[in-house]
């Protein structure tokens, strides 16, 4: 570790860490958030930031979009893009927006975020809170975003899901909704169908609803692409770490067959396994699992992908470390994003990962 990428994880691990986790998550969540958004609005402190922060990792290209590193922003820390300028400064070289509904929505009953700090976790039940895919196309519009543009240092996805007061069986609607709206801002689109959070959601998954679903966005992104002259935007699929091989075969077929562009994995997990004694009080809180005890089946799930597709696999989920993000890119990953290891390390972690990657590619 050198002695840049030692002063940023001292300052977050020492310093900062501890005053941010002894607030509840998610009023410091909102305080970031509205930080990081007055940090992009002011270019001589992003500049900063990035000279203090930005390492030079491995571009690459996938499904024809130009990347400055390996190395991406998850869905869920900024749902309205409110902090859309700021995560270059913080050395990803991609951010995934959301994720947002056609819908505005408040979102599950507070309190809906949990700290397992022992087990290095987090387990979630937000509920897609969000201002709606309207107001998020304002927000990117007002900052002068536009696909392909660059505008904000980096390529943007946008994350969509379903509304929650709109039924499984409207949910195409719901998304094409949201599709329309933001395809002119998006880079790429991560069609999340796997949150635990929304009621019969992860149904979506099923092949009776998951085909129609990605046939019809792929077509309105087809359609879209021709009336402006421009390629289409691309589409992921984020899928969850608790399916069977038999679901996750019927997902990878259907992805191929129905025009996927790639595929997100994995999303928050059901499952409990892996949190300590010391957390075993948040054993039976509802949500989702993220961090530590999910890196192992993540990486199980991309390198299964990897070895029956040939479509691009992003990994997420439990990505803590240099080993981690390593084991992922081993097994297939040809991009990576972080949410939880960010929280818990900090921008230490996206510099020593794209010095990492830089040094292997």
């Amino acid at each position: 570790m050198n002695r840049r990428v030692a002063f940023v994880a001292f300052g977050y691990s020492k310093l900062l860490r501890p005053v941010l986790f002894s607030r509840d998550p998610e009023q410091i969540h909102e305080l970031t958030i509205k930080a990081l958004a007055r940090v992009g609005s002011l270019a001589p402190i992003r500049a900063l930031l990035k000279l203090l922060i930005e390492t030079q990792g491995c571009a690459t290209t996938v499904a024809g979009i130009k990347f400055p590193n390996r190395i991406g922003l998850a869905a869920g820390l900024d749902k309205d893009g409110l902090a859309t300028r700021a995560w270059n400064s913080l050395g990803f070289g991609f951010a995934e927006l959301g994720t947002v509904t056609a819908l505005a929505q408040p979102g599950n009953e507070k309190p809906r975020i949990f700290r397992a700090v022992s087990s290095t976790a987090l387990i979630n039940r937000m509920g897609f809170n969000n201002a709606g895919a309207a107001q998020l196309a304002k927000t990117l519009q007002r900052y002068g975003i536009a696909r392909g543009n660059l505008k904000a240092g980096i390529p943007l996805g946008v994350s969509i899901g379903k509304s929650k007061i709109v039924a499984v069986a409207d949910a195409i609607e719901d998304y094409l909704t949201s599709f329309s709206i933001l395809a002119e801002y998006a880079d790429y689109f991560a069609i999340n169908v796997s949150s635990p959070n929304t009621p019969q959601l992860r149904s979506l998954q099923d092949g009776e609803h998951f085909a129609p679903l990605l046939r019809a966005l792929t077509q309105q992104s087809r359609q879209l692409a021709e009336r402006e002259g421009v390629s289409p935007v691309p589409i992921f699929i984020k899928i969850a770490p608790d399916l069977s091989w038999s679901q996750l075969d019927d997902v990878i077929s259907n992805a191929t067959e129905h025009g996927a562009d790639g595929i997100i994995a994995t999303n928050t997990t059901l499952e409990r396994t892996g949190l300590v004694a010391n957390d075993e009080r948040l054993r039976e809180q509802a949500g989702g699992l993220s961090g530590a005890p999910l890196t192992a089946r993540a990486v199980e799930i991309v390198r299964y992908i990897a070895e029956h597709t040939q479509l691009p696999v992003i990994g997420c989920g439990g990505i803590m470390s240099l080993d981690d993000a390593k084991s992922m890119f081993d097994a297939g990953a040809e991009l990576i994003q972080l949410y939880t290891g960010f929280i818990f390390k900090g921008p230490a972690l996206t510099m020593q990962l794209n010095s990492a990657d830089r040094s292997r590619m």
